[in-house]
């Protein structure tokens, strides 16, 4: 019998929660999620701070907790800044939530945050249920290097205008997206970025789950995602890089010629840009006058 098999892993048992403001991730839509952490801490709490007081009262219902509830949406957040240090001064536990998934990823209370991280008092992160790594993990596409872009804007003329700001990034994109919107913001993303593989992946976590995988220009067409409810995440590849222009290789040979041999210089310029190490190495030679 293994040493594993002889003495299982135990959870640690609930600890005292110390004072402090702590970032608490909650459910994403299957309240099965909510981790043992999180209920330590929502039980110990003396005030809750919640971007719609309605639905934490739901979820604290569902554990059978009691908090004193605070709103901290776009209209309340400094309010509940000001209420967050005035309790920490005085050594008490604050929690934060948002209506769902992890706090501060475009999320109000991040003025609550930054208040408490100015004053100088502690702050701690619950970790837990997040919409934009759920999606990340079933999307299908590279995920080691992301920029979460957040929501875009309403209107065609600002989406893609953002869109462009972002289509030189090789990196995953990570947008979120509300359904009336989804198809009108898909269509301009195919529009800006090409036909890029990505994924639309909706009411994670529940029921009915779903997530629709394919070249953008085929997801704006695709009648399933005409006006889907629930939450929206959307996940798009990385575009090619562009090659690059002949300005942007001399610069970078000129550099690494500064440091470098002639032949190890053509070699880094080569292996950095994608170009051609022979081509290089002969317009090294031009740029030397050789």
């Amino acid at each position: 019998m293994t040493e594993a098999a002889l003495f299982p892993p135990v959870a640690p048992p609930s600890r005292r929660v110390e004072p402090g403001l702590y970032l608490v991730a909650t459910p994403i839509g299957n309240l099965r999620d909510m981790t043992l952490r999180a209920l330590d801490v929502l039980a110990a709490a003396d005030l809750v701070l919640a971007e719609d007081t309605r639905v934490t009262a739901k979820l604290l219902s569902a554990y059978g907790l009691k908090a004193r509830l605070e709103r901290c949406d776009d209209h309340a957040s400094a309010r509940a800044a000001e209420q967050a240090v005035e309790r920490l001064r005085e050594g008490q536990v604050v929690a934060l939530v948002s209506d769902a998934g992890t706090p501060l990823v475009s999320d109000p209370g991040f003025v609550v945050a930054r208040a408490v991280i100015a004053e100088g008092l502690p702050i701690h992160p619950i970790p837990g249920p997040s919409s934009l790594l759920a999606a990340l993990c079933i999307a299908g596409l590279p995920a080691d290097r992301v920029l979460f872009a957040g929501f875009l804007p309403p209107k065609t003329a600002g989406r893609r205008a953002a869109l462009e700001e972002v289509k030189g990034q090789r990196q995953t994109l990570v947008f979120f997206e509300s359904g009336p919107r989804l198809k009108d913001s898909l269509a301009d993303m195919a529009a800006v970025l090409g036909p890029r593989p990505a994924a639309v992946a909706r009411e994670l976590t529940k029921l009915y789950e779903e997530c629709v995988r394919g070249p953008l220009n085929q997801l704006a067409d695709d009648p399933r995602l005409d006006a889907p409810k629930g939450e929206i995440v959307v996940v798009v590849g990385p575009g090619e890089a562009e090659p690059a222009s002949e300005a942007e290789a001399d610069a970078a040979l000129v550099e690494a010629l500064g440091r470098l041999s002639t032949g190890d210089a053509a070699s880094e310029v080569a292996k950095a840009l994608g170009l051609n190490r022979k081509a290089l190495y002969r317009r090294a030679l031009e740029l030397q006058g050789k």
